[in-house]
């Protein structure tokens, strides 16, 4: 992983020009209309004129990004990259503020428009032939007996995950089959092998899937031929859990899909551009 003393992640200038090779390896593409020749430089830094007659258009390589009319310094938006994506179990908007050398407004705003942008805009269907799909749903919120005995309110989250592949989490509104059915149907492939705990609302959605096996955790099975397992989404659940409990402390319904997308995000191993 890129050392966090590279000159990108201290100055701005170098920092532009990082972000330049990584988006336009080729060279600069007008984000206008696309043209991808004849551009030249204006006496602006990192702002170039497009060449094409019914374009004209001046642009950066921040158009389009989240970094577009931002007034925080690029390296520091690239810092923050790094330190989200380095952290296992995520970092606290005042670590950022700290370390960053921003206000904690500015740390929070960048916080969110960075898991914002580790969402998957255009997933494609999970599993597929050969291929064992794990589902499971939890809940994040307090505990009750840190509410003076009053049960708090919880939220559910769903989650999918091939096993040696990827993981995907939903924020849902409930557990019931409905719910979980949509999900299910929605990103998994039916060729795939569904694999679940005992909860009744898998029971009808499993066959229509290539085959679905169950473990009983309510007898306390939880492996069962070292192929009937539901370990790897409850490991995914576990890194989840110990990053908003241990980093974050709570987290709003309200902003929950964003934080989900950070963990699955670097679940995933998607932080390899900027390594």
């Amino acid at each position: 992983m890129t050392d966090l003393s590279a000159p990108h992640f201290h100055n701005k200038t170098v920092a532009r020009r990082y972000l330049e090779k990584l988006r336009w390896s080729d060279g600069p593409v007008c984000p206008h209309c696309g043209t991808i020749d004849g551009h030249y430089k204006t006496k602006r830094e990192g702002v170039y004129r497009c060449a094409a007659k019914k374009c004209r258009k001046d642009f950066s390589v921040t158009i389009g990004t989240i970094f577009e009319r931002s007034h925080i310094p690029l390296h520091k938006w690239l810092l923050g990259f790094r330190l989200m994506c380095g952290s296992k179990k995520g970092m606290a908007a005042h670590q950022l503020h700290r370390t960053l050398g921003v206000t904690y407004k500015t740390a929070w705003f960048m916080a969110h428009r960075i898991r914002e942008s580790m969402r998957d805009l255009s997933p494609g269907p999970m599993g597929g032939p050969n291929s064992v799909v794990e589902a499971d749903e939890t809940y994040i919120g307090g505990k009750a007996k840190n509410r003076k005995g009053k049960v708090p309110p919880k939220e559910a989250v769903f989650a999918l995950i091939e096993r040696d592949g990827r993981v995907r989490s939903a924020h849902v509104p409930n557990v019931g089959a409905k719910t979980l059915r949509k999900e299910l149907v929605t990103q998994i492939d039916r060729r795939s092998y569904l694999m679940t705990d005992e909860a009744p609302a898998y029971k009808r959605t499993g066959k229509e899937f290539a085959g679905h096996g169950t473990v009983n955790h309510s007898i306390e099975e939880y492996v069962r031929g070292g192929f009937w397992h539901t370990n790897t989404v409850e490991n995914y659940f576990s890194i989840m859990k110990r990053g908003i409990t241990g980093t974050y402390f709570h987290v709003s319904p309200t902003h929950l899909k964003r934080y989900l997308a950070e963990f699955d995000f670097r679940y995933n191993g998607a932080c390899s551009p900027w390594h």
